[in-house]
């Protein structure tokens, strides 16, 4: 057993209400200066819809993450030749009209609108590119262009959440009477298995040893942008001005000093929760070779026990300090993805084992969906609605919200563990539905679905009541006991073998820069 440790997070996108106050504090501490402008650490999508940049999901476009060959995992993009042959003309990088448009990033000319010239009409600040300073360039997309369905009728088709799905269906889902939509923000998943890692060619990508966060070395990087290629969820974006790779860093700065990432501290919802999980190691390559059907819980099971007297030990032995481990007991991320089995990875099809979960949305649905749900006679009759809003477990498929798009983006097609967590949320909102309405609790619906009582309440604090210090569960950095010697590297890129484990492996390197250096980030 290789216990390591990483900081872990989780949203609720049952509470998410859009507002892009997270996207806002990110793009004001990280992002907001030339050559960045166009970057979004932090973005909240409108789903369905094909996102930003554009068809991100689409791996058949972009072969961004990895996939199965024979018995080893190899990066979709291709091998080391593969690769070094398409260094000057990377055909699945995007290009900047796929972040926004024909027009380059842009900004407005603000300045024709305090000229003291005289004119016949009202002045008008018109779209200028901050690139090459064009003006009256075309704006025909941007990182909000789908807010509340906005387009969806048009850009939905492309979704390839629908895939699994006929086209009628689809169809009938983008309609206006029968639409549905959800927001679903989005960071670096700092993943287990991080496709960036194993693609970049001159080692400048790594996973930081002691916490698991992926970083880019700004010495390192020359610019090949194979991160950005085999990122499956697009998150490293090029700096056109400084000519060097960047991407979040789950504002590492702040967590070093107990504070967690400034997009988690602004959130109004609430929807988002920080920890620290243990895994094994040795189980990532198994789990990520994993069937289609079976990703989701093959990595719950290298989540790891922190109460269990072997795993202390044995992260003991790896240098995961007491204090590490007293947070890993009580991290949030760990109830909410082994223990109640409700957050889900985006895409783990993808197969990079990511470290941001989703608790999959439960809406539209009314709040007192059923007397005595679920059983099997608690339906709704959606020709009878004068019956009541009475929905049962069974017939979660009814809801607007259809089963198989949020399968196809939190289970690899698994509709099962997305089931599982929708009727989990469900059956803890009938529980406190009974303590307040009928005055009596109804132990019945937490027992159908695999819970105790116990864990509804914790549930319900952790999803709703949580404190501060409940949401944001940070340890203690101990950097003295970290391996940081100047001649080894923690997490050198794959690049050497191409396989999902060489990010992790260690190797001596003379580059010589700390690894808390600005210049990682700036």
């Amino acid at each position: 057993m290789n216990v390591k440790a990483q900081l872990s997070m989780s949203f609720n996108l049952e509470k998410c209400i859009g507002c892009n106050t997270c996207t806002v504090a990110c793009k004001n501490i990280w992002t907001n200066r030339e050559g960045a402008e166009y970057m979004w650490w932090n973005n909240v999508e409108t789903k369905p819809g094909i996102g930003y940049p554009k068809r991100w999901e689409d791996q058949e476009l972009w072969k961004g993450g990895w996939a199965k060959k024979g018995d080893d995992l190899v990066l979709r993009y291709g091998g080391k030749f593969g690769m070094l042959s398409n260094l000057f003309t990377n055909p699945h990088a995007p290009e900047m009209k796929d972040y926004y448009g024909d027009g380059d990033v842009y900004t407005f000319t603000y300045d024709d609108l305090h000229s003291s010239e005289q004119s016949k009409q009202a002045p008008v600040a018109r779209p200028k590119s901050m690139v090459t300073e064009e003006e009256d360039v075309p704006i025909n997309w941007g990182v909000n262009w789908e807010d509340n369905a906005g387009g969806a009728h048009v850009t939905g088709k492309h979704d390839v959440n629908f895939n699994q799905m006929s086209k009628a269906e689809m169809e009938a889902a983008l309609k206006f009477r029968d639409c549905f939509y959800f927001y679903l923000p989005r960071i670096c998943n700092h993943c287990l298995n991080p496709g960036c890692v194993g693609a970049c060619p001159s080692g400048a990508a790594y996973k930081r040893e002691e916490d698991g966060i992926v970083l880019i070395d700004q010495n390192r990087c020359r610019n090949w942008r194979y991160c950005v290629s085999s990122c499956p969820y697009k998150k490293p974006y090029y700096n056109w001005a400084s000519g060097k790779m960047e991407k979040c860093i789950l504002c590492y700065p702040r967590i070093e000093s107990g504070m967690p990432p400034a997009c988690f501290h602004s959130c109004v919802g609430k929807i988002r929760s920080f920890g620290l999980l243990l895994y094994d190691m040795d189980r990532v390559k198994e789990a990520a070779m994993a069937e289609d059907i079976d990703l989701v819980s093959e990595q719950r099971k290298v989540i790891l026990d922190p109460f269990d007297p072997e795993v202390i030990e044995a992260a003991g032995k790896n240098g995961i300090s007491d204090d590490w481990i007293d947070a890993a007991q009580r991290s949030p991320v760990y109830k909410i993805v082994k223990k109640w089995g409700i957050g889900l990875p985006l895409h783990p099809e993808f197969r990079t084992m990511p470290s941001l979960f989703y608790i999959p949305p439960l809406a539209p649905i009314t709040t007192s969906a059923g007397r005595d749900s679920p059983s099997d006679t608690d339906v709704f009759d959606m020709t009878k609605p004068e019956n009541g809003p009475l929905i049962g477990l069974d017939e979660l498929d009814k809801m607007r919200l259809p089963l198989t798009y949020l399968a196809s983006m939190f289970g690899a097609g698994n509709e099962k563990v997305v089931k599982t967590a929708l009727e989990r949320q469900l059956a803890v909102r009938h529980y406190e539905r009974s303590l307040r309405v009928e005055k009596q609790p109804n132990t019945d619906v937490l027992k159908q679905v695999g819970l105790t009582e116990e864990d509804a309440k914790d549930m319900t604090r952790a999803l709703s009541l949580a404190f501060y210090n409940e949401r944001f569960v940070i340890p203690n950095t101990k950097r003295e006991n970290a391996d940081i010697s100047p001649y080894t590297e923690r997490g050198v890129a794959g690049f050497e073998n191409m396989t999902p484990w060489s990010p992790f492996k260690r190797r001596k390197s003379y580059h010589k820069s700390h690894h808390t250096d600005t210049k990682e980030y700036e």
